[in-house]
């Protein structure tokens, strides 16, 4: 069967505002949504800003039971799942249910809550015995990741293949990716699929903070985000969640759907070197990013814009200013570059789903979001990052790509839908 995958929904949850109207809105007007940390006292702390969701899972329609059931990165899945149904106009109680899966990526799982409820039985961290009839009921459900897919699975229906997927901050792309392939395949027809995270918590800014991976820049944390800036110094952490409907192309075009993108090609590499380093070369990066490509047949030359994983730091954006240099050749110098990290901050495994998002929506509307904060480019990063106004132009074919500790590398090609009728 020679299946091919379109997006036909989408939801968002990102810093900035609720909804994908309402994010894609800051993107293209080039906003900020880095602030202090207002959910705990962060002064003890190296990086005390962070991009965060204004989210009320109340007025998000989620009731008292299962705002107590789930922890806040479920919540977000459940609520921009929902959001992502409704947008793809699918019916799906007329689906068959187990044709149709979910996907789930995410890097650091029920953080919040895992850190919440442990100071609860912890006494504060005064006990080392800690007591376990003080925690929720419902804690198994925050220590075993797989329930975030659960919960998607019961708020869609879907009795296909349900599964979390966890590769560190490529987890967005790569649940998107696994998805693709389950309806490629055969095994399904219909994926709700994409990442979600909400790890702004004092054990992952510590954790951070001891690797000086975050930015010190707390004097002024609009403009802390700064990828591919000469003046940057570490990546700004954030929250948030994007899920999509995915649906074989003949599926959607029978039932007249609307359609944001083709996922035309996938690919994942690692470079099995060191758990937070990175070669300089930017092989691995660029070997997905061939394999991605060849998957859509397409050449370098018909790439109109790349989503970049831009964190933030030295490192991370001169390795895939190379990876580009590489598997683009003279055309990266031609393609403009743009991070909306700077925007919205790392949402770690869930950034992956918010970059996928920006990319079909600038296919959709011919807009190349900016990267915010640049102003000194780095001279080591020598192409178009797309300095902090958008560009209008029109977009055929969007490059995305991830890097994750671990040495996880993923590339994406999303293609526009006229493309995909051909």
């Amino acid at each position: 069967m020679n299946r091919r995958v379109v997006i036909t929904g989408i939801g968002v949850l990102a810093p900035g505002g609720v909804g994908t109207k309402a994010f894609w809105n800051l993107l293209v007007e080039g906003r900020t949504a880095t602030r202090r940390i207002s959910f705990f006292d962060a002064s003890p702390f190296r990086s005390q800003v962070a991009a965060q969701v204004d989210f009320d899972a109340e007025l998000q329609g989620l009731t008292p039971q299962q705002i107590r059931r789930m922890d806040r990165a479920t919540q977000f899945a459940v609520v921009t799942a929902r959001e992502a149904v409704a947008d793809s106009g699918m019916e799906f109680a007329e689906l068959d249910p187990p044709r149709t899966g979910v996907t789930v990526g995410s890097a650091v799982g029920a953080t919040m809550g895992l850190d919440q409820e442990y100071r609860v039985v912890s006494d504060g961290g005064r006990r080392w015995l800690v007591d376990h009839e003080y925690a929720v009921p419902h804690l198994y459900g925050h220590l075993v990741p797989s329930s975030m897919a659960a919960e998607v699975a019961w708020a869609v229906g879907a009795e296909g293949p349900t599964t979390v997927v966890s590769t560190g901050c490529t987890s967005g792309l790569d649940a998107v990716g696994y998805a693709r392939d389950l309806i490629l395949e055969g095994s399904a027809d219909v994926m709700v699929a994409g990442a979600t995270d909400a790890p702004i918590s004092p054990i992952t800014v510590a954790c951070f903070d001891a690797i000086k991976a975050t930015t010190p820049r707390n004097d002024d944390p609009e403009h802390a985000s700064r990828p591919f800036d000469n003046n940057r110094n570490g990546f700004v952490l954030g929250e948030g969640s994007a899920i999509f409907v995915l649906e074989d192309l003949e599926h959607a075009r029978k039932r007249g759907a609307h359609l944001f993108a083709e996922i035309a090609g996938f690919a994942s590499r690692c470079n099995a070197f060191h758990m937070t380093g990175l070669r300089p070369d930017g092989r691995e990066m660029a070997e997905a990013i061939r394999v991605a490509l060849h998957e859509a047949h397409m050449r370098p030359e018909d790439i109109d814009y790349i989503n970049a994983h831009g964190s933030g730091t030295k490192q991370n954006d001169r390795h895939e200013t190379a990876a580009f240099k590489r598997a683009l050749g003279e055309h990266a110098y031609r393609t403009p570059v743009s991070s909306i990290k700077s925007m919205i901050g790392h949402s770690l495994g869930a950034i992956g789903s918010l970059e996928i998002a920006a990319s079909a929506l600038a296919i959709e509307h011919g807009v190349v979001p900016p990267t915010a904060n640049l102003h000194e480019p780095d001279p080591e990063c020598d192409l178009d990052y797309v300095p902090l106004i958008a560009r209008e132009q029109r977009t055929d074919t969007v490059l995305s790509v991830g890097s994750g500790f671990g040495g996880f590398q993923s590339a994406m090609v999303l293609t526009r839908p006229e493309r995909a009728q051909r």
